[in-house]
């Protein structure tokens, strides 16, 4: 096995304690589930409610789409994937590792810039983010990092950086940007104060008391920000579709609704 492969499988496995070692379905087997890091509060309270009304259960891994992508496709024994992006779906997706008619459009997310301290702090006034965004950020900077997932594969950074190139900011920061693992990484930067401001998702802001919204960037200044979701082709686990059903359904829409999630009203197939 190539080492780079190894690498990825090891990984995986290391995120997974006590993962199934066969993909033999067994009735007290959990839905072994990675999902986009952002997702965790959410998809934590989710699984949760799931356990508490079927007696099944969930492990969830946590990561950026593109390392969890990367993962399957090296052969984790992963159930469901739910991606914070098309593109990375579509990945698994070319590869052949989704169960046929699986794939779904489950939530919606926003994007905006943050910076240190409480929700209501009253420090820091918003920033317009108009034609001067690229002199604006520089100030507040101060020389200090701007902090995003990693801008060419985690979807939170693609993002990020597509808005500011459509904003013509892009060139004055590119050079302050820190580059995190993923954007649960990015946040973590700002509210330590290690970074005077990130870009992160809606929900990530939402999810952690120590930081506030600058502003949140324009629908059309980014890609539409979709999470899609899929069983994974060679998962045995019949409850993986229960649980993703279950995801899409009445049920879940209070979890990801409080985290600031917007759920795809009538999910479909991505494609």
């Amino acid at each position: 096995m190539p080492l780079t492969r190894r690498i990825l499988v090891a990984g995986a496995l290391a995120a997974l304690t006590l993962a199934p070692t066969d993909r033999a379905a067994r009735a007290d087997a959990p839905v072994v589930v990675f999902a986009a890091a952002s997702l965790k509060n959410a998809l934590d309270d989710a699984a949760a409610a799931w356990t508490k009304a079927t007696g099944k259960t969930a492990r969830i891994s946590y990561a950026g789409s593109n390392a969890l992508a990367k993962q399957i496709e090296a052969g984790a024994p992963a159930d469901l994937f739910v991606s914070a992006d098309l593109a990375w779906m579509d990945y698994v997706d070319r590869a052949g590792l989704l169960k046929a008619g699986s794939r779904i459009d489950l939530l919606r997310n926003a994007l905006v810039l943050i910076a240190p301290g409480p929700k209501d702090s009253a420090s820091d006034p918003q920033v317009a983010l108009a034609p001067n965004l690229g002199t604006t950020l520089t100030r507040i900077l101060g020389g200090g990092r701007l902090a995003m997932a990693t801008i060419d594969a985690v979807p939170a950074g693609k993002y990020g950086k597509a808005a500011l190139e459509k904003l013509g900011a892009w060139d004055a920061v590119k050079g302050q940007v820190a580059q995190a693992e993923n954007v649960r990484a990015a946040l973590l930067l700002v509210a330590r104060g290690e970074a005077p401001l990130g870009i992160v998702y809606a929900t990530d802001a939402a999810a952690d008391p120590s930081v506030h919204v600058l502003a949140t960037f324009p629908a059309d200044s980014h890609p539409p920000i979709v999470y899609p979701a899929a069983v994974t082709r060679e998962s045995r686990n019949p409850d993986a579709g229960t649980l993703l059903g279950y995801l899409r359904g009445p049920e879940a829409r209070g979890s990801f609704e409080r985290q600031g999630f917007t759920v795809v009203a009538q999910p479909g197939a991505s494609q």
